[in-house]
């Protein structure tokens, strides 16, 4: 689906389960070279899908998690994807772990990068866009940004968990990322690594920084730690956060931006 004003457009497709929109600020955003990068943006992302679905029998996460396919002779970004997960476990204290989550279907536990692949492939594909555009990028409340020389900054609203259509706070970036995790689209889908149950206290956490892939993990970790998430989020170097407890009191990190 594609929507357009005058030198503002904007592109939506339903990828990993969720709705990914492009919008782009500029000249000529009509013309053939801007629709073949939009596309190719989509079809970065479609490609991802395909080696990370775990609700593809046929994707090559799954096949690796059968043991039918080895790293070996699997594409290099799953190589490379799982090597992420696992720094991600370590800058996280644990909090972050793809490695041991439950499986849906029972048994033993598995591995599930779900988790981090989204804002670093939503991230990745950004390089197949236009150079020289201002653009958006978000991925079901995730959102990536980079305003062009002489364009405005871009306004980011974070939705209110307790009030369809509502917006929580908003923030002005020029360029930078925004994740969120909750509980309110998803459910109960965030664990405790230490319970192994869903995490309490917490209604729902976002985390503002410069890169999506490291937003989206710090966001996930820190609705994972519960009631030390905005001491924790305190201590990144580069990254802010904004909680929502389960009473629903507010409170930021002290760089979080006022608007």
């Amino acid at each position: 689906m594609t929507t357009a004003r005058q030198n503002q457009r904007a592109w939506v497709e339903q990828i990993m389960g969720l709705p990914i929109s492009v919008n782009l600020r500029g000249p000529g955003l009509t013309t053939p070279a801007v629709e073949t990068r939009v596309a190719a943006y989509f079809a970065e992302l479609r490609r991802i899908d395909e080696i990370f679905s775990t609700y593809r029998p046929d994707s090559e996460i799954s096949r690796w998690q059968r043991g039918e396919l080895t790293l070996a002779a699997a594409d290099p970004l799953l190589g490379h994807v799982l090597a992420l997960c696992d720094r991600a476990f370590v800058r996280t204290s644990g909090f972050f772990d793809a490695r041991s989550l439950p499986d849906p279907l029972g048994g033993a536990t598995r591995t599930d990068p779900s988790g981090l692949v989204k804002g670093w492939a939503v991230e990745r594909a950004t390089r197949q866009l236009p150079v020289g555009l201002g653009w958006c990028v978000n991925a079901g409340g995730d959102v990536l940004v980079t305003a062009a020389d002489g364009q405005p900054a871009w306004r980011v609203g974070i939705e209110d968990p307790s009030r369809d259509g509502k917006i929580l706070r908003a923030v002005t970036l020029r360029r930078g990322a925004v994740a969120t995790s909750g509980t309110r689209h998803r459910g109960t889908h965030i664990v405790d690594p230490r319970t192994r149950r869903p995490p309490t206290g917490l209604r729902q956490v976002s985390v503002l920084g410069p890169e999506l892939l490291w937003a989206d993990v710090y966001a996930t970790a820190a609705f994972a730690r519960g009631g030390s998430a905005l001491e924790w989020l305190a201590e990144l170097d580069g990254y802010e956060g904004l909680v929502v407890s389960a009473d629903g009191r507010i409170s930021s990190t002290p760089g979080w931006p006022i608007a």
